[in-house]
């Protein structure tokens, strides 16, 4: 146990420490600007004037206007706007970066505009380990020149976003005889990014974002000729759509995403000339919906998926789903391709569904060169072994749910050595029943195969949380719905009692009920004591069910419960 008496004086020291932090003001036309600059009445009247007068820990405060850039942040400090990017502004005036933070350092509430680094690293901000939140960058830009310094990061360079939105940001390079310039990171470049949106930026690699770690962003519209959304980058929980790598004499790869890893994400209508959606990447989990490219119109060269969905997307040449790739438990449906292999081109598959994919050569569903083991696939494949021809049989194919219904023959069916993750795109179990199934979803235990498909019938998740789940508010949860044979998600459908009708011999109890459900019903003389079964197997009615209890004439209360067998 540490000495009480030392716990003591560390408290002291912090609230000394906490004590001694100021707060400084900065206020546009500010009539009276005097050192320290602590009441409004003496405001700084420019951003820098304040910041370079704060002392570390301390908190600098702008009210509404358009301040100048070039603001550098060199102790770890807190600069933050009274009302929000919507209202304050610091602006790069085209020839400045916007602001540049330390170690240590944070911004918060700032729309950063116009900032410009040339031969630098970001264009609205640059940071060493820096903290930014609810900021916006907006038409940033840093230009690599040919002493091949800088160029990256056009709305940012380092540190982590926390609700930031960067929207028309850039970077560019020039050329020599000697040097090519990469410009790299459009919107971002080696920043942490926490439910950000990335829209319309641009750049040679990574036209949203490069070498950065996302959770729970929205990548939109951005543009590169290498990885149109991100380059090089981890992306959890993302939604990639309309993003583009645009072939300018060289690249063209990757519309969505060139290389890192994707976890549980989407992508959608992303385009490139190779790999629509991505392209030498590793994919976990994610649904690529709409995606095209001359090849590889889901997925390109060298990228490796597991429990992935792949669904109408399209190739002008060959491989409408997936180009030179591996695939785990994957399920490939809709997918189309000019020439050959509109489910997959030159690829290997294990415990996959390529299945209603379309080419308008030869290969629907895969081409002669691509190798299938414990597939669902049409025809048989020319290589591999253990694969099956038979139709999937899904829940609702043509409403895109691509689960499995419990007769399906792709269940059990697949090779457990092919099982490289514990659980499906619905958190389920991977290997359930003891064999895993082909594709991406995995129909649980036996056991629970008819409750699974009744919530995929209601377009209900199939996660394990959804046992529980209350969907509809009415008191009961899927489960409890599942077995009394109501609607989950129809408040008005559920098991409950009326108000009993009384007479002097009986009482006819009555309550809400399935046709064909078998019912037990069950009385006491006291909340408090056991239940004892008055009958059972009564057979239920559309709408309502009634009992009459003609022993209900005993002294005392009489306590009613309706219960499903």
């Amino acid at each position: 146990m540490k000495n009480p008496i030392s716990l003591t004086s560390i408290t002291l020291l912090l609230a000394v420490s906490n004590l001694s932090a100021a707060t400084l003001y900065v206020l546009l036309g500010s009539t009276n600007p005097t050192p320290p600059y602590a009441t409004w009445a003496t405001a700084a009247t420019n951003i820098q004037q304040a910041v370079g007068t704060a002392a570390a820990g301390d908190v600098v405060v702008a009210t509404n206007g358009e301040y100048a850039g070039g603001v550098a942040v060199t102790k770890p400090l807190a600069l933050r706007s009274v009302n929000g990017p919507q209202f304050t502004v610091i602006n790069g005036g085209g020839t400045n970066r916007c602001v540049s933070l330390t170690n240590g350092a944070s911004l918060s509430g700032f729309t950063l505009s116009n900032g410009y680094s040339s031969g630098g690293d970001g264009g609205g901000v640059w940071s060493a380990n820096a903290f930014l939140t609810n900021c916006v960058f907006v038409g940033n830009s840093a230009t690599l020149t040919d002493t091949g310094n800088g160029g990256n990061g056009g709305g940012a360079n380092g540190g982590t976003l926390y609700d930031c939105t960067l929207t028309g940001n850039s970077v560019s390079g020039t050329y020599n005889s000697m040097v090519r310039a990469y410009s790299c990171g459009g919107g971002a470049f080696g920043c942490v990014l926490y439910n950000c949106t990335l829209a319309a930026n641009n750049g040679h690699y990574g036209g949203g974002a490069y070498g950065c770690t996302l959770y729970n962003c929205t990548l939109t519209g951005n543009n590169a000729t290498i990885g149109g959304g991100a380059f090089g980058s981890g992306l959890n929980n993302c939604t990639l759509t309309g993003n583009s790598a645009v072939y300018d004499g060289n690249g063209g790869y990757g519309g969505g995403a060139y290389g890192g890893g994707l976890y549980n994400c989407t992508l959608t209508s992303n385009s490139a000339l190779f790999g629509g959606g991505a392209i030498e990447s590793m994919l976990y989990n994610c649904t690529l919906t709409g995606n095209s490219a001359r090849m590889g119109g889901g997925v390109g060269d060298m990228s490796t998926l597991y429990n992935c969905t792949l669904t109408g997307n399209s190739a002008s040449a060959s491989a409408g789903g997936a180009d030179y790739s591996m695939l785990y438990n994957c399920t490939l449906t809709g997918n189309s391709a000019i020439i050959l292999g509109g489910g997959v081109y030159n690829s290997r598959l294990y415990n996959c569904i390529v299945y209603f994919n379309a080419a308008f050569s030869s290969g629907e569903n895969c081409d002669a060169n691509s190798t299938l083991s414990n597939c669902c696939t049409l025809p048989l494949p020319v290589n591999g072994a253990g694969n099956i021809t038979n139709a999937p049989l899904f829940v609702d194919y043509a409403n895109g749910n691509v689960r499995l219904q419990s007769n399906s023959l792709c269940i059990n069916a697949g090779n457990n050595a092919y099982v490289t993750t514990a659980t499906d795109p619905d958190g389920n179990p991977r290997i359930a029943g003891g064999t895993v199934d082909m594709g991406a979803y995995e129909c649980q235990l036996p056991a629970l195969l008819d409750f699974y498909n009744w919530l995929q019938a209601y377009n209900l998740s199939t996660s394990a949380s959804s046992v529980y789940a209350d969907s509809d508010g009415d008191g009961m949860n899927n489960w409890q719905e599942w077995v009394c044979g109501t609607d989950p998600t129809n408040r008005l459908s559920v098991l409950r009692l009326f108000s009993p009708s009384i007479t002097s011999t009986n009482a006819t109890v009555t309550w809400q009920s399935v046709a064909g459900v078998n019912y037990l019903l069950e009385r006491s003389a006291n909340l408090a004591a056991p239940f004892t079964l008055l009958a059972t197997n009564i057979i239920g009615q559309a709408v309502t069910t009634s009992y009459i209890d003609t022993s209900s004439n005993a002294p005392g209360p009489c306590f009613y419960r309706v219960g499903v067998q």
